[in-house]
Order: C-alpha cells, then structure tokens, then sequence
C-alpha cells in the first residue's frame, strides 16, 4: 500500500524548469491529485540522518538587559517606551541566564539554536566606531558554550531592533546608506564569530520589517502613512542582503566554510473557487508577500510581475547591474513559518479575496516549484498559546506535531529537500506587538519571580522526545495486524430509522380493470364492479422487500435499527396502538429472519431534532416524570409480545449517556430505572418462550489525556469517562450506584454554592433492580478527543467537569469535523473489560460521514479497515469478549452521510466501502494470505442412539424395506377396496 502510494505522489510532481514563471501555480492542483485519504493519513517515518533539529531566540524578545554594559538604544526600546506597552528591557533575562539557557538547550537534545545579535549591543549608534566590546564577549561566549555541548550556532545579523541612532538620523531601512553600514556590521560579526558559526542568517523576516514597520507601523519603528515607503525599505532590505552575501562569498567563505542566507516568512492561501482567476490571486498573495524578497533573490535580480502591475511607480527598480548583484545570493532557502504571519499579520488587501490557511507542507512545495528546488532550513515555526497558560501548552504542542509531521511528508511524499527544522522558541518571551499576551517558548518563563524561573512545557517534553527517535517511527501498537474473528462473530450494520409504508404495494386495490378499452393502451376501471381482497401478507411491502434485498446483499448477519415509539403510540398508552405500523414492524423482522438476517432493535432512540418520546410525555415533562418510566415499560412490554418470535436482541434504550445542557441527572435516573424494569419483564414473562437478549447502547467515545508524557491529565480524562461511560454502566454492569468519582465531584462542586448538581441516590430496591439488567454490552462508538485542565480556549471548555477537550491536529478529520482515531476504539473495549470483567460486548454503531455526492466514500473505507482491526487486536491480542461488529450505517436516507448505501434523486447505489465491508465479512477479519482458511463448519450433533444405526446397520436397513413393503401393501388393499367395480354392458 504505502508503495503504491509513493509511486502515486512520485507521478504527480511537478517538474521544474529553471526560471519557469508561475511553476509554483500548479500546487494547488497537485494537492487536489493526491489519494485520499491516505495523504492526509498520519505517516510513521523518520527524518534523515542528517537531519538538523534547532530551536530559536530572538535578541529583543529574550536577552533584556537592554541598556546593561554599554547597550545602546533598539528601535524597540524606543517605539515600546511610548504609551502604555510591555517592553523587552527585562523580557526573561537570557543575558544575564547563558548557563541556565545552555542546560535547557542541552536537554532538548538539539543539533543547532538559532540566536540574533543586537546591533546596538556590539555597536551603540549603529557604527563600527561605536563598538562595545562587552557586547562582544556576550556573543563569543555564548558561541564557545554552545560548541562545548556540540551545538551549532544559526545566527542572525538582523532580528528587527535596528540601533535606534540609525532610525533617528538616516530613517532606518528607508536610507540606501544601511546598505553600507549594515556591510560593516556584518563584517565585524564574520570576522569576529565566523570560525565557530556554519550558518549565517543575514535578516529575519523583511516583509515584517517592510511592510509594517514602515507601512501599517505595527511594529517599530512604527512609521505609517506613506504608501511608498514600505517598498523603498524592502528594496534596501534586499540589496543590504546581498551586499552582506557578497561579502561573505569574497573574504570568508572559503576559510569559515560557511552559509549565508535570509529568513524569509510566508502565510499560505488557497482559492475559495478552484477557477483560474483564484489560482492566479492566491499567486499573487504569495508574491506579494515571500516572492517580494524571494523572486529577486533566488531568480532573476527582479520583482514578482504581480507586484509591479500592482503598484506601478510605488515599487522601486534594480537596474540591470544591481539585479546581476542581487539574484543567486543565497546558499538555502531559509523559511519561517507559523504564527508571527499566519492569521496574524497578513492583512486582508495581501489576500486578493482568498482564504488564509495553515499548510506548512504546501508552503514548501510551493518553494520548491517556484524557486528551483532549493535545500529549505526551517528556521522558524510554531504556535503560541494564551499569556496566562504555564506548562500545559496544548495547542502549541500539536500545531508543532502537525508543522513536523508536514514537513516529513514534504520529504518524504513531496521530495522536497528539507534539511532542519527550528522550534520557536526556546523560552517564553516579548512577542513583539502582541507584549505578554501570547507564550510560544518550549520553556515556562515565570515573569513575576525575582530570577526569571524557567520550567519545561508539555511541547519541550515532546519536542525532545521527538528529536531522540528522529521523527515518528512506526510503533508495533500502530501496525496492522492479519488474524480472523470466532467463527460464530456477528456482523451487522445500523440504522436510526427505516423505511415505513404502512399501506401495502400490491393486493390493495379491490377494483377490476380492462385493458384497452378504449383503445388507448391503458387499464380502465368497470365501474361498480369489485372484489375481495386478500388479507395482508408481508410480501405485499415493496419498502420490506427492497430494504431486506438490500441487507442481504450486505452479507451482514444482523440488522440493528429503531422503533419509532411516538408513530407505534402516538398517545403514549398502548391501549391505542397503531396496528398498522405495528404489523409492518412484524413483518419487517419476519423478512429479515427468513432473509437469515437476525434483527436487533432498539426501543427507544434519541436523535438531536427529536426526544424519541410520544408528545404527550413530552409535553409532561418527559424522562423527568416517572410516568414515562412506567409508559416505556408497557410499550416494551407490547414490543416484546408482538414481534418477540422474531426478535432475539433487544436493545432497551440507544445512548441514553449523551448529556447535553437540558438533560438533568434524574432523567438519567429515570431512563436507568426504566431500562432495568423493561429488562425484567423480558426476563420473567418472555425469555423462557423466546429466549432473547436484552440491553443498553452506551455511547462510548474515547477520551485520551492531552499530555502523553504527563500523568497530570489521566485524572481529567477518568473523570470524563466516568461522566460519560460510568454513569450509567456502573449502576448496570458494577455495584449497581454511580461512580464514586462522580459523587464526590458533584459533592465538591455543590460546596462551592456556585452549581445544583444533584444525583439522586438508589434505593436498596432500587440498586436491586438495576442493577446486574443486561446479557451483553453494547456500546457506539466513534471517534477520540484529548483532554486536559487548562483553560486555554472557553468555547472548548466543559465548567462542570473543568477540562479543556482538544483535537491533535494531526489526526484525519471527516467532513463534519470528526476525528479519525481507531486506536480509541481498542482503548474503549479494554476499559470496559477492566472495569467489568469478561462481559460479552458488541459495538453496536461505528461509522463516519463522508461526502454524500461521492460513490468512492474513500475515507469511510480507511476507517471502516482500521476501526475493524483495532477492534480484532482487542480481540485477538487483548482478549476482551468481542462478540459483534455493526457499521454505521445502512443508507444515506435514514443517515445522511453516514451510509453504506447512497442515496441521490430517489435512487440507492452501493458505496465503495460497502463492497469492502463485504470482503472483510467474507473473510470474517484480515486473515494472513499463508494461514489455512478459517474451518467455520458446525460441530456435528451429538445423538446417543446413532451408535446402534451404525452397529446394526444391516439389521435396521432390513426392517426398514419390510415396513415400507408393508406399508403399499396395505394402502393397495385400502385403494380396491373402495374403488366401484367395472360394469359391462349386457
């Protein structure tokens, strides 16, 4: 498979010519290509073995000390000093911390760390004269402590806090006289630091510094209003590059051995219409904003063309000898990536009417086609999360996972030529116009305490436990495994609803009709002319016939689907039952026996738009009114009479677990005492005569802690299991009340007197009667979400269990945003195996949704694969009593998008999963292609007389032709007896 699919990707590159215009147009279409949905599947692999792993700081943002030994003044200093604002005079202090960042650096395990130098640290005003030699030493010192822990330096000449002299005197960046001075700065650093630093990074970042510096004044120096000046800075920007590269490659080069190149950022746009028009509009974005510094630098010397149709006399010109002077003046593509651009500081005039998204994996194809294949060092790249969050940084921690895994397939997938990956950044610090408002260090930096305290983050955890394994190595837990399910495995598929027709199809209409009577190829009736009808039979239901071919067609064994109580009893008292429906309901499960499709159903099912009950129960206050109790009870008992010959699974009540904000803890009370008393009475006045089975469907999705390297969370996520799952399996499947947890935490949050949580307590009869009320558990189950106790986003925060619930970003996501995760699947049936032993259990429901106009539901099929093998190394090499398996669901009609069978204009058609459903059933699991075939044929009856037909065989066959013999002759006799005789005629 995963060979098949690299051949796949190898075949839809796209092949560069160098200098092509626009190659990188084609991305957008290429990634429409690509199967799915295998591409976006998580990928275990690793990185090369060169692969380099950094981490980074900026000056500003963490040295402080901003006018200690002999600094002098940043723009920074000078545009943070006005108004109301957070500044980096402190920031976490690394200027006077080398030793306790170097141990952090050190325990990340990380080949290189990317660091700026402050200008005005080694030169106060900006000029060489200037030069402040314990700014210096700062720098050496920093360099030779990192080369003893064989770490690489990455740094950086220019990381935004321009000496503020040069600001005040020349303008900054809008003054060609940087080019010069910045030549010198840069010389004295090679000069001084070259011997011990392989990669140089001459400025960070210069759309920033360009665009809203001296555009929007965003950041310093804060300048806005002329619309020109963004671009005269940018243009002096480039050539102050390539000067300083110039440099380089003349004077150093060859004795330092080094690197230079320039950090440029990117967003990442995608077209809201795949038409050309958006294709071309997403380009320009990218022009705009990359290509601005990117197009002269690694192609022609020029301008993208989009910018100078845009702009016209606001761009300025290279001449033809600056652009020989500019093009080719990198050694490798040099990329940030992440939050300080990304749905932060594009504006919406950069998007040309498209949609920002956060593809670091297109990103890098797009380099790749466009620039001729460059070798690309991430020099920048994460997320951030809320200033008030310490070490449970979450978010930043799976955006990390994601941007890595992308850059993986990028390698891997793509063939791009990644060479390093910088995680940004090592220490929390000032984040520039966002102050203290954000966090995006791998290290907590305790602002308020007097020495700065740093602590690791869940992100350092896992960022140092991702660089020791050198990616994402394919564990044996995550491998498919061949194997096959017992032979009496049930196999089935679910539906909330089916189809009803009340009214039968055929042998309904008691007229008589003539054909043609009038000569126009039509039945006429005769009037006043009738006839009997028939009584009813089942065949008479097209819907039955249709749905039932359609089941057999599955190969399933069983059918699980839902009664409708409010259309059987609309008043809610059996006494008025509606007869005809309850007899297309006979019918119903008849067809399905004589189809050899065992039917399970379920009595009561909710579903969001409906509460599953008669309006009159409703209207009476529903489950919180134990009249309902005892008319759910009577209803069972009228399901159980009526259709009990052919039903041998019951299913009392469908995810009564589901708790929104409506539903109080004595519905839960009531719909617990209501499934135990309809459990009885199947038990005592209908399991002897029909010998069914009756239970409960419990939803039961996954709940995993957010922190894999942390214990702090499997609290949080027991006590979401114990809310969702517990609360009614204990009660059924344990000592017959609710979960201790559950109690005490409700307990201590009534004591706070902010909440009225109250959960009723059982009776002595009550624990008598609930509990021990099944013969299986059943449960659904669909997807996985993570869980932990910061508050980090409120829409996503649970107040009366206080967590916090969090996708991976890796994870697959369905159209509707659920999250394809089939080990949560295992997980789930092994903690109802600890918790109650060795019950039998059946998934009762499983499934995604997908699109519905698709025949190939490609990701259903994924996940159906998947989801079934989790569920078979639950079985197989965990042991838990796994009896059954339905997919979720039958058709689109009764479950849109969730069907096996679409449904389009009136018309069912069979899905591609459907037929891979069929195969997996067939073959009862993933049997090993060299295993013997599974023997699945039945024991053979065990008869303790046939041992006297086998001994006395000739005997008994004797006997056996005299009685037969005997009796002819006696029916011979009988017959001529009475036969009259034969007259003639005289």
């Amino acid at each position: 498979m995963r060979l098949r699919y690299l051949y796949f990707v190898l075949c839809c590159q796209v092949l560069c010519v160098s200098g092509d215009p626009d190659a990188g147009s084609r991305t957008w279409a290429r990634f429409l290509k690509l199967p799915y949905p295998e591409d976006e599947a998580f990928l275990y692999d690793t990185f090369p073995d060169d692969f380099m792993w950094s981490v980074g700081t900026a000056a500003y943002q963490t040295e402080g000390a901003f006018q200690k030994d002999g600094k002098g003044l940043s723009i920074w200093d000078t545009f943070t000093s006005a108004g109301n604002r957070g500044t980096g005079e402190v920031a976490s202090d690394s200027y006077h911390s080398v030793h306790r960042d170097i141990h952090l650096i050190q325990k990340l395990k990380v080949t290189h760390y990317r660091f700026s130098i402050s200008w005005p640290r080694i030169f106060p005003n900006g000029t060489i004269g200037s030069y402040n030699e314990a700014g210096a030493s700062y720098y050496i010192n920093l360099i030779h402590r990192l080369k003893r822990i064989g770490v690489e330096p990455v740094v950086t000449l220019y990381h935004w806090d321009l000496p503020d002299t040069l600001q005040r005197l020349y303008g900054g960046w809008s003054n060609p006289i940087l080019v010069d001075l910045f030549k010198e700065y840069a010389e004295f650093c090679f000069r001084t630091f070259g011997d011990n630093v392989k990669f140089w990074i001459t400025i960070d970042n210069p759309f920033v510094v360009a665009w809203h510096g001296y555009g929007t004044g965003m950041v310093a120096p804060g300048i806005k209003g002329d619309p020109g000046l963004p671009f005269r800075a940018g243009h002096t920007l480039i050539k102050a590059h390539a000067a300083v590269w110039h440099l380089y490659d003349n004077k150093f080069r060859q004795k330092q051995g080094g690197k230079v190149s320039i950090a440029l950022g990117s967003h990442w746009i995608s077209p809201r219409k795949k038409s050309k028009e958006n294709i071309k509009a997403c380009q320009c974005s990218l022009d705009f904003v990359l290509g601005w510094f990117a197009k002269p630098l690694f192609i022609d010397g020029d301008y993208p063309a989009c910018m100078k149709k845009n702009l016209s006399s606001n761009l300025p010109s290279f001449t033809e000898a600056e652009k020989r002077e500019i093009r080719n003046t990198t050694d490798f593509f040099a990329l940030s990536f992440g939050s300080v651009l990304s749905f932060q500081l594009i504006n919406d005039s950069l998007k040309f009417g498209q949609t920002e998204s956060l593809s670091l994996r297109m990103v890098l194809y797009w380099i790749n086609a466009e620039y001729n294949s460059p070798k690309i060092f991430i020099v920048e790249n994460g997320w951030f999360v809320n200033g008030n969050t310490k070490t449970e940084d979450a978010k930043n921690m799976y955006y990390m996972k994601r941007f890595i895994m992308e850059t993986l397939k990028s390698i891997k997938y793509d063939n791009v030529s990644v060479i390093g990956y910088t995680a940004w950044s090592l220490v929390d610090g000032f984040e520039w116009y966002r102050e203290y408002n954000i966090r995006r260090g791998l290290y907590y930096v305790d602002f308020l305490s007097p020495d700065l305290r740093r602590e690791p983050k869940s992100s350092a955890f896992f960022y140092q436990k991702l660089i020791e394994k050198n990616g994402f190595p394919l564990l044996p837990e995550n491998e498919p495994i061949t194997g096959v399910f017992p032979c009496n495995f049930t196999w089935g598929t679910a539906a909330n609803s089916i189809q009803v027709e009340t009214i039968p199809s055929q042998f309904n209409d008691p007229n008589v009709y003539v054909w043609d009577k009038s000569g126009n190829k039509k039945p006429e009736k005769v009037e006043g002319v009738v006839v009997p009808l028939r009584k009813t039979r089942c065949g008479d239901y097209a819907s039955i016939r249709y749905q039932v071919s359609r089941l057999h067609r599955m190969h399933i064994t069983h059918f699980q689907f839902s009664l409708n109580w409010p259309s059987l009893v609309p008043t809610g008292n059996v006494s008025q039952v509606k007869t005809t429906l309850l007899l297309y309901y006979k019918c119903f499960v008849s067809e399905l026996q004589r189809a050899n499709v065992t039917p399970v159903v379920t009595l009561w099912h909710r579903t969001a738009q409906h509460s599953g009950l008669p309006a009159p129960l409703v209207k009476n206050k529903g489950w919180q009114n134990t009249d309902t109790v005892q008319a759910f009870v009577a209803y069972a008992r009228l399901c159980f009479r009526e259709l009990g010959d052919h039903v041998k699974y019951w299913i009392t009540l469908n995810e009564p677990n589901i708790r929104d904000e409506q539903k109080t803890f004595l519905e839960g009370h009531n719909l617990l005492k209501a499934h135990a008393l309809a459990w009885h009475v199947y038990d005592e006045d209908f399991r002897r005569a029909q010998k069914g089975q009756v239970s409960i469907t419990l939803h039961a999705d996954w709940v995993e802690p957010a922190y894999p390297f942390s214990r702090n969370d499997v609290e949080p996520a027991n006590r979401v299991l114990e809310f969702r799952i517990g609360w009614f399996a204990e009660p059924i499947f344990g000592n017959g009340d609710y979960p201790q947890l559950m109690r005490e935490w409700l307990q201590q949050r009534n004591n706070l007197d902010l909440y009225d949580y109250h959960l009723p307590h059982f009776t002595e009869e009550e624990r008598n009667l609930v509990q021990g009320t099944y013969d299986f558990f059943a449960l659904s189950h669909y997807t996985t979400s993570l869980v932990f106790e910061e508050v980090e986003e409120k829409t996503q925060y649970n107040t009366y269990l206080e967590v916090h619930f969090i996708p991976d970003t890796t994870w697959l996501k369905s159209p509707k945003r659920g999250a394809v995760v089939p080990w949560g699947l295992r997980k789930v049936l092994n903690w109802v195996k600890s918790r109650y032993g060795d019950v039998p259990i059946y998934i009762m429901s499983n499934g995604v949704d997908d699109d519905q106009t698709e025949t190939d539901d490609k990701l259903r099929l994924y996940y159906m694969e998947n989801y079934i093998n989790e569920a078979l190394k639950a079985s197989v090499l965990d042991g838990v009593n796994l009896q059954g398996y339905f997919a979720y669901a039958f058709d689109d009609q009764s479950d849109p998008g969730f069907g096996l069978y679409g449904y389009i204009h009136d018309e069912f058609y069979i899905k591609l999963s459907l037929g891979h459903y069929r195969k997996i059933i067939d073959k009862n699991g993933f049997p090993s292609p060299t295993a013997p075939k599974q023997d699945c044929t039945l024991e053979p009856y065990s008869c303790p007389g046939c041992s006297l037909f086998f001994t006395k065989k000739s005997m008994i066959t004797f006997l056996s032709f005299i009685g037969i013999c005997f009796v002819i002759t006696v029916g011979l006799v009988m017959y001529y007896s009475k036969k009259p005789g034969k007259r003639y005629p005289y």
